[in-house]
């Protein structure tokens, strides 16, 4: 009977992740911004709307600064990145034909000791065929394609998010009254404030190391001249909200690029092992000390939580993963029936 519900559960979430995700991104944006449309609100007389008004409002003049401000290095770096890759795939070529050409020998010998005493005939080999030319135009075609549905997202969030700042507290309260798990709504009331609590903790210090972490992969990017510094900044301080699986994308697309811009080994590992250092210290002494006792979360639950929510819904659900799991902890742990499920997610 379990089984049968987490089954149905997930299916339900995988094929209605265009309803749930921006339902989920607007929970977590309103557990964040919450307090500061409350702050208003008692200090200096604003009502809910307006507060949640001037949020959103701020939000997407943000949004539109920051992505002004970088429209140009990114367009370059798009336009130029298939250029890289076919120029490490040029170089690995040379490492490539070796190997081929032992491959072929062997067969070859493999060939004539099976083959009868008869005098093989020849064929000739067919031309090998030109290297593909770079294409950035279909790149940049395949991400513009996407703009459309990017940009409806983030409305519906902004929208959404509006509703739940306006409305204050009335739709979690809305909400525990009709779950039936919670039979003390007052205790449940407590439970989902500690929640807001830690994941508003958590994205708070997760966005001042991650940009204190970029801001020094940018520095070490510019120092070993690798092309764009302030985007590799950037793509550290998005893609470290993802644990093990943004470190891994990073140091696997910077491998890349070093590979096709530098023409010294050294070099090119100097780039992804610095990287890999600057996170390990990161992962396994800023952050620990940062956190504390506030976000105490299995390391392998984590892993695992994020491979599925990325299998359930894509990207967006590989950057929602822990604030989900911290609040099913949260939960599980004010819940009778589910504290081995909270147990398991601790640390």
């Amino acid at each position: 009977m379990v089984i049968l519900a987490v089954l149905t559960t997930a299916t339900a979430l995988y094929f209605g992740r265009e309803l749930f995700i921006p339902i989920v991104f607007a929970l977590l944006l309103n557990a964040l911004f919450r307090p500061l449309v409350r702050g208003m609100e008692r200090r200096l007389r604003v009502p809910p709307g307006v507060g949640g008004a001037i949020v959103v409002v701020g939000l997407f003049v943000g949004i539109g600064a920051v992505g002004f401000a970088l429209s140009g290095p990114l367009q370059r770096w798009i336009q130029e990145a298939p250029g890289r890759f076919h120029a490490a795939e040029k170089k690995l070529d040379k490492f490539r034909k070796p190997v081929e050409q032992v491959s072929k020998v062997a067969s070859e010998i493999e060939h004539a000791a099976h083959a009868p005493a008869t005098a093989p005939t020849q064929t000739a080999d067919p031309a090998p065929a030109p290297p593909p030319a770079p294409e950035s135009h279909a790149l940049v075609t395949r991400l513009l394609s996407n703009s459309t549905r990017v940009l409806t997202a983030v409305v519906e969030i902004l929208l959404l998010l509006y509703l739940l700042l306006a409305a204050g507290d009335l739709f979690l309260k809305k909400l525990i009254k009709i779950i039936p798990l919670w039979r003390d709504k007052q205790a449940a009331e407590l439970v989902v404030e500690q929640s807001q609590g830690v994941i508003m903790r958590y994205l708070l210090v997760a966005l001042c190391i991650n940009t204190g972490q970029g801001t020094i992969v940018g520095l070490v990017m510019w120092w070993l001249g690798m092309p764009s510094p302030l985007l590799w900044g950037l793509f550290t301080v998005i893609l470290e909200f993802v644990p093990y699986l943004g470190a891994t994308v990073m140091v696997t697309v910077l491998s890349v690029i070093a590979f096709a811009t530098f023409d010294n080994i050294g070099h090119t590992l100097a780039v992804p092992g610095s990287y890999l250092v600057i996170t390990t210290l990161q992962n396994s002494v800023i952050s620990p000390f940062i956190y504390g006792q506030h976000l105490k979360l299995n390391p392998v639950a984590v892993l695992i939580g994020v491979l599925l929510w990325w299998f359930l819904w894509g990207i967006p659900g590989a950057f929602l993963a822990v604030p989900i799991i911290a609040t099913v902890k949260i939960i599980s742990d004010h819940v009778d029936m589910l504290k081995p499920v909270g147990e398991f997610l601790g640390e």
